[in-house]
């Protein structure tokens, strides 16, 4: 048991070099600041040192926050990628054990009965054998790094695919905010179709008796009818959408949605936070693919290590004590102690080339990961500047609708005066009509648009950004 001991201290303390190259962050493929140009000008100054914004703080709207607290317990993506990092950290714990001797204890008993011309006395009987052994199985000195440099492979395995579930939370989050945008935007779109159809019914009900009165012509008849027609088709379309829109939204929730939570919510008002764009370096601080990428790509570089360390001869230990005897009674008598201590070295020799290829294998793979990591930041340098032009171009966008809107329906109640003092036809309030209905459509439209590209900045930052003057402790 001493020896053993011994053995076993004396293998803990031995300090192996690592053959795993020293890394090096590749450098990032982007420019130092955002792109400059019309599109960009009302997009902010940039600020360094932020932090991550939390969803609650980014989506402010009651109802919006429910819904999302909803899907991260209870969606089934959101929920796989959480037990994927449940079994990597699994993986990374079985590695890492390969550092440590796997020590146990074995009790073994056997009992055998030999004839006299097989029996080294020459004469018949019965022999018995009983012990019980503490000790260690194949143990590997890890004198070269290998070990080590499989257990830091699969820690950073482990923590990429912790990133990879902060990604998919983002995404989820995000998603959800688009899905309710959506519905809410198609809600409004159908309850502006049927006040317009209504509209438009008592506009056809006075076209049709002015015609009857021979004052009105039946091309006025049938064009206040063809209106009435093309809205019947829009409040079908918008009624299928809103549809469309609850169960896309159902799924994303992943349970059944309150119907107090969908009833329909004026997007005019500040249902988002303002997010400061930071600095290109903030975005390789935040991205989760983007740290995924990186960890990945330590996890090859890693790999390398273990290669390498391949070529070297490897010694494994085998060490027991215990107590053995002929009788079941006898085993802790006196003399009765064993123990057995089996050191193995393996030196490659000849592999066929297996060995090298291995480490080649390994250096690309690592080559590989690192043009993945460059492309995840081009990606997401791309992601975040159309995100900060839709920022500069969307309020001028909006506010000119707006304006058309004002504009179309000024233009409607002037034809409808000139009509009701006989100056014009009927013809240009049903033209008014139509463009005023066709411009709120297209307002209802472009915030949605507009909405939805904030939505798309935040999961493009890696899920918001601060201030962190302003963060709290």
């Amino acid at each position: 048991m001493k020896l053993q001991s011994l053995t076993i201290a004396v293998a803990l303390t031995l300090a192996g070099c690592s053959l795993t190259p020293e890394y090096q962050r590749p450098q990032a493929p982007i420019q130092a600041d955002w792109p400059q140009g019309m599109a960009y000008d009302q997009a902010g100054t940039a600020e360094a040192g932020a932090v991550p914004l939390a969803w609650q703080n980014f989506f402010q709207d009651a109802e919006l926050q429910q819904l999302i607290g909803l899907a991260l317990e209870n969606n089934r993506d959101l929920r796989q990628a959480a037990l994927n990092v449940e079994a990597y950290r699994a993986l990374y714990r079985i590695q890492r054990s390969e550092r440590f001797p796997s020590i146990g204890v074995d009790g073994s008993g056997n009992r055998q009965r030999l004839p006299s011309d097989l029996s080294p006395t020459g004469d018949s009987g019965t022999n018995s054998q009983y012990g019980v052994t503490i000790g260690t199985s194949s143990w590997e000195l890890d004198l070269f790094g290998r070990v080590r440099s499989l257990q830091g492979a699969a820690l950073e395995r482990y923590l990429a695919t912790e990133q990879a579930q902060r990604g998919v939370q983002i995404a989820l989050v995000s998603d959800v905010a688009n899905a309710w945008l959506t519905w809410n935007t198609d809600h409004a779109l159908l309850e502006l179709t049927q006040a317009t159809l209504d509209s438009y019914q008592e506009s056809l009900a006075m076209v049709e008796a002015s015609y009857a009165g021979g004052i009105s012509s039946a091309l006025d008849v049938r064009q206040a009818r063809s209106l009435v027609e093309q809205a019947r088709v829009q409040l079908a379309l918008y009624t299928r959408q809103l549809a469309e829109d609850s169960n896309a939204l159902q799924l994303l929730v992943g349970t059944s949605i309150p119907p107090q939570l969908l009833h329909g919510s004026d997007l005019n008002q500040a249902v988002l936070a303002t997010l400061p764009t930071g600095l290109p370096a903030d975005v390789l601080q935040h991205r989760p693919d983007i740290r995924s990428a990186e960890h990945r790509l330590l996890a090859a570089n890693a790999d390398i290590g273990a290669a390498r360390a391949a070529f070297f001869p490897s010694i494994s230990l085998t060490a027991g004590a215990g107590t053995a005897s002929a009788e079941l009674d006898g085993l802790f008598d006196g003399g009765s102690g064993t123990w057995n201590f089996i050191p193995q070295i393996n030196i490659p020799i000849f592999t066929a080339g297996r060995l090298k290829a291995n480490l080649e294998y390994s250096e690309i793979q690592r080559d590989i990961n690192v043009a993945a990591y460059e492309q995840s930041i081009q990606s997401a340098f791309r992601e975040v500047a159309d995100g900060l032009a839709a920022r500069g171009t969307y309020d001028n966008q909006v506010q000119a609708q707006n304006d058309l809107v004002t504009a179309t329906t000024e233009y409607y109640e002037l034809a409808q005066q000139r009509y009701d003092e006989g100056v014009d036809n009927y013809l240009v309030v049903l033209d008014a009509q139509r463009e005023l209905f066709a411009s709120r459509q297209e307002l209802l439209t472009h915030r949605l648009q507009q909405l939805n590209s904030e939505v798309a900045l935040y999961r493009a930052l890696g899920g918001g950004w601060q201030p962190t003057a302003n963060t709290s402790a």
